[in-house]
């Protein structure tokens, strides 16, 4: 059984937080000029190249 390393569980934790849309408020603040995330991916169609 592996287990996760302590800097490998915290580069996947911070994955998770990129992840995550935009705050409404920052699409209304900047008049729709911002409305993607750019570090949003989909677990089916980019895999995450992390290293232990």
């Amino acid at each position: 059984m592996v287990k996760k390393s302590r800097a490998k569980k915290s580069r996947l934790a911070k994955k998770i937080k990129q992840n995550r849309r935009i705050p409404m408020l920052a699409i209304l603040k900047t008049h729709r000029k911002i409305q993607q995330n750019k570090f949003a991916r989909d677990w089916k169609h980019k895999k995450l190249r992390i290293k232990d």
